[in-house]
């Protein structure tokens, strides 16, 4: 019997079965590659939500764990895939460099607003009234980490990719058995796939559809993230990525006219240079409405487990969400309220 049959290898699968590893536990994960919101994710880690100008919940936290997790990661694959960069907010009005000076004052916010203006000159980029650095950020090449990940596993023997079918799965003493695996715990961590999921597909995840572009602009001079109403990251090459548009109604992975011309629209605002649409891809983002991810276990069965709803933010929230799942099944740490799947079971019923 191993520990951990995982379901899922996208961002969550991906952290639970590396802290599981990362403990001596023995792992199994499955996936069919049918969901691909971590392989078109933006990637970026950012503590601020810069159209407000506010913290993001946890985010100190949260970025502690990050860290730790992914240097950990990049020593074990010999392979880079976090890259620490600067994002600039670039301001369109005093009123916003004001409102920025403001935040900045805020205890939660003082870490990662720097109070210096960046007032340097990009090419392709008009920025009159100059730009407010954001500290510790970065993105994470998930298209990278997804593939070398599932190399390594692969190498291993720990990972089976095949359709999870639900009605195979089977509660026995001191675990669950699917075909010929047993296992202590089995962790859904399938993201929007959840939905098909007959143990939590009651859970409020909603899925908001992101579409995205690879584009081409030898005349942008970039070597920092621009991040307003969509970021642009720098790839090299005169590649840039750009994104991403959120769409509650379509939960398709096809991209559509609208959401292309709604990208095009918002580079316009911030670049002044001509661009090449290269790629043009869109997934659905695995959220919730109250903006917390879906972690626990089920009701009446003590050896299923999800870990989902990681949203916009998964690289940040991945590996504390995975680590304080792992943390509530191996040493009894009680789950914060704020993110346990028992917030939706009426309190009468709990």
């Amino acid at each position: 019997m191993i520990d951990y049959l995982i379901i899922g290898s996208g961002l969550a699968g991906i952290a639970f079965s590396e802290i599981a590893l990362q403990n001596n536990k023995s792992i199994l994960v499955m996936d069919n590659n049918s969901q691909n919101s971590s392989k078109i994710a933006g990637g970026l880690y950012n503590p601020v939500i810069l159209k407000r100008f506010s913290e993001v919940w946890q985010a100190q936290d949260q970025l502690v764990v990050m860290k730790e997790f992914y240097r950990a990661l990049e020593d074990k694959l010999k392979t880079q895939v976090d890259f620490k960069k600067s994002i600039l907010r670039k301001f369109f009005s005093i009123e916003e460099q004001n409102n920025w000076f403001a935040a900045s004052d805020k205890v939660a916010l003082a870490p990662f607003l720097s109070t210096d203006l960046i007032t340097k000159k990009y090419s392709g980029i008009d920025s009159p009234y100059n730009y407010g650095e954001v500290l510790q950020t970065g993105y994470v090449d998930t298209g990278v980490l997804l593939e070398i990940y599932r190399d390594y596993l692969l190498r291993n023997n720990l990972f089976l990719e095949e359709y999870f079918d639900y009605d195979l799965l089977e509660v026995i003493s001191g675990g669950i058995r699917y075909k010929e695996v047993e296992a202590r715990h089995i962790i859904f961590a399938e993201g929007f796939g959840l939905h098909a999921n007959p143990y939590f597909n009651h859970l409020p995840l909603d899925g908001t559809k992101g579409e995205l572009f690879i584009i081409k602009a030898p005349e942008l001079d970039l070597d920092v993230i621009v991040n307003t109403s969509v970021f642009i990251l720098p790839l090299g090459d005169n590649l840039f990525k750009v994104g991403a548009t959120y769409n509650w109604k379509d939960k398709t992975d096809l991209v559509t006219e609208e959401g292309k011309q709604e990208l095009v629209d918002r580079i316009k605002e911030i670049i002044s240079c001509d661009f090449e649409i290269i790629k043009h891809f869109a997934g659905v983002r695995p959220t919730v409405k109250d903006r917390r991810p879906l972690v626990g276990t089920h009701s009446e069965y003590a050896a299923i487990h999800v870990l989902n709803g990681l949203g916009t933010r998964g690289v940040m929230l991945g590996p504390s969400m995975a680590k304080a799942l792992y943390d509530s099944l191996e040493n009894n740490i009680p789950l914060d309220s704020t993110i346990d799947i028992k917030r939706f079971i009426p309190k009468s019923q709990r």
